[in-house]
Parts: structure tokens; C-alpha cells; sequence
């Protein structure tokens, strides 16, 4: 049984989606270099940890059929680069070590998180201080940080993590002007997360067509942005985490090591994950974060960020959106004939033996 999986790369700048973890991949290849590239499923079984966060923002808008999907135990996920290949996963919390959101509007699952509780679960709140001719539909940055603190108290501060990304710098977004915004933005949120991950924009093909007027971050601007944010961070009990942007902030005390890794979610889960020796890093030696199947969809995020890598356009966003079926298995549409349905092969590596605490 084979399956073609695709994977974005910065999970912070687009907002939900499931992604299964691969044991084994043929060809890793690079998360920042390759993200338009396929991984082969390799013959090895998957770590169900399911997560939000590279096509769409589920949370946001699709939470009821995610509260569906829990409930009746599966999901089909449709292969986007070849849409009759559809893989079958189980979402049982017997082979679910975790859920991992990503979102920029958490609210919505707030009063539902009861669904949740026979997993584990990490969250990454997206939140930056851009106005709505950049980030058109996300909520008011003060009520998602209201939501981030609910959120906290709910799973925990380890089990939390602030994503500030991606960094862009114009006429309106100097760097001063991102460092005053982050010191305000730090000293609310302290206590309620211990990490904060950032990355700077990166022009993907689809940003240059919805953004043209970006431009990639220039070296003296990422180091005097980074430089404080670290500083900045430190005093409020955060530790900054560079999300594949290579290893240039570590000297000043950035965690470079990557955002979604094997120790993350064992922190969060409080346990050990017995996960297989890999060969090599997953990201090409980026970062240690692991790489994974997204089964979520492209074209569907309704906040419609100009930055967003992941929707070609609102046209074809909204019109998606109106093929969302909550009672569906799939996230946008049906099965179609033709469709190829795979069953995965999963198994946990939850350690149950192990345990922090």
C-alpha cells in the first residue's frame, strides 16, 4: 500500500490541518527548498500525531466537522497533486498519540474541548500585529490573545506555543516597529506559553501573485529583529524558536533546533515517545522537526492572509468553502468515482510506561 503525501513548510503562516507522521520516507528531502515536492510513504508504519496547521485553518472554520470526524473515528484525506488517491486514517485514540493544532482563531473549539480529552494535544496560536490590509479576516489580535490564555489554562502552558510569524518588513513594518509590537504582545501573553516561534516571509509563487508588492527580509533586519526579540523573550519567560531559518540566531540564544519536535510533544504529552531511530535529520538537516502528511486541503483558509502560501486566490477559496459538507469525511466535497481509497498503517509510539510526571 503506497500513498503520495505533500507537506507545506511553515506551519505558522497557514492555519490547520492534520498531519500524520511518517517512520519512513524514501527521499526526506528539504522542508524550506522542496515544500511543493512529494514524499513517498515509505514501507514503515505512520506516528499518528495528528495536527493543524499547513492547508487551512480548521479550528476557525471547519470545527464541527473536526468535532464529526473525532466522533465517527476516520478521516479521508484526498491527495491534492493527484485527486483519486485517497488515504483512509483512523483518528482512534489508540494509534492518536496527539493532536497538534495550529490555528489563528482558536475560539471556536473552546467550548468543545471535552471532544479532546482522550488525547494528547500541542497548539500553536498564530498571532502578529498586522492590520486587516494583510491579514483581512483574522479576529482582533486582543480577543485571540484572550482566547490564547483560555486555551493555556485549559491544556496547560507546555502543551501552548505563540507562533509570531511570518516577519515582514516595509514602509509600515520596520523592524523597530515589529520589536515595540512584540514587547506588548510578549508581556500579555507571559505565563500562559513558553515558546515563540518566528520566521520570516518567505515569496512563494502564490505570495508573489496575492503580495506583490513583499520582499524577503534582508540579513542586518532578521538579526536586529531577532537579537531583541531573544532579549525580549527571555524576560518573559519565552524561549524564541526559528522556524527553518537555518542556525543564524542560535548564537544569540535562539533554539534553532526546530518548532515541532520529538521533545515538544513529549512535553506536552508528559510522557515518552518511542519514536525509530531516523536516518538523517527530516528537513534535510534544517531543523529536527518531523515531517508529515497533511490532511487537510489547499484553497480553503478563510482568513485569506495576502502572505499565505496555500490559497491561490479568494475566488477559489470561497468557492470551496461552499463544497464544506460538516457530515462529510472529506473536508471539502465527497468521493468521486474513480477515487483510490488506501487504508494507513498506524501504530503509536506512545511510551505508556514512561512518564515525566
Amino acid at each position: 500500500m503506497q500513498a503520495v503525501l505533500h507537506f507545506p513548510i511553515k506551519p505558522g503562516m497557514q492555519t490547520a490541518c492534520f498531519v500524520v507522521q511518517l517512520i519512513e520516507l524514501k527521499n526526506p528531502g528539504a522542508w524550506k527548498e522542496s515544500r511543493d515536492g512529494a514524499v513517498e510513504q515509505g514501507k514503515g508504519e505512520l506516528i499518528m500525531i495528528i495536527q493543524t496547521g499547513m492547508r487551512t485553518d480548521i479550528p476557525a472554520f471547519y470545527h464541527e466537522w473536526l468535532i464529526n470526524r473525532i466522533k465517527e473515528g476516520f478521516v479521508m484525506v484526498r491527495n491534492p497533486y493527484d485527486p483519486t488517491q485517497v488515504t483512509r486514517y483512523s483518528l482512534s485514540p489508540e494509534v492518536v498519540d496527539l493532536m497538534a493544532f495550529c490555528t489563528k482563531n482558536p475560539a471556536p473549539m473552546l467550548s468543545h474541548m471535552d471532544v479532546l480529552k482522550p488525547y494528547g494535544q500541542y497548539w500553536f496560536v498564530t498571532i502578529t500585529p498586522y492590520g486587516k490590509d494583510i491579514e483581512p479576516v483574522v479576529p482582533d489580535k486582543r480577543k485571540v490573545m484572550e482566547d490564547f490564555k483560555k486555551l493555556s489554562e485549559i491544556v496547560g502552558a507546555d502543551s501552548v506555543g505563540w507562533r509570531y510569524d511570518p516577519i515582514l518588513v516595509d514602509d509600515r513594518h520596520s523592524a523597530d516597529w515589529h520589536i515595540a509590537a512584540f514587547e506588548q504582545m510578549a508581556a500579555t501573553l507571559s505565563g500562559y506559553t513558553k515558546t515563540c516561534v518566528i520566521s520570516f516571509i518567505d515569496i512563494y509563487r502564490k505570495v508573489e501573485r496575492n503580495f506583490p508588492e513583499a520582499r524577503a527580509v534582508g540579513f542586518n533586519d532578521r538579526m536586529k529583529i531577532g537579537k531583541a526579540f531573544i532579549h525580549t523573550a527571555k524576560k518573559y519567560g519565552i524561549i524564541i524558536r526559528s522556524c527553518a531559518e537555518g542556525s543564524e540566531l542560535e548564537p544569540y540564544g535562539a533554539d534553532c533546533s526546530g518548532c515541532m519536535t520529538v521533545e515538544t510533544y513529549e512535553k506536552a504529552l508528559h510522557a515518552r515517545l518511542s519514536v525509530p531511530k531516523q536516518s538523517g535529520n527530516q528537513r534535510n538537516n534544517a531543523c529536527a522537526c518531523l515531517l508529515g502528511a497533511d490532511i487537510g486541503a489547499y484553497d480553503t483558509c478563510g482568513h485569506l492572509c495576502r502572505y499565505c502560501y496555500a490559497n491561490s486566490n479568494a475566488a477559489l477559496v470561497k468557492m470551496n468553502m461552499k463544497k464544506h459538507n460538516p457530515s462529510s469525511p472529506f473536508l471539502i466535497g465527497g468521493s468521486l468515482p474513480g477515487d483510490v481509497i488506501h487504508q494507513a498503517r498506524q501504530k503509536s509510539w506512545l511510551d505508556k510506561q514512561m512518564r515525566f510526571f
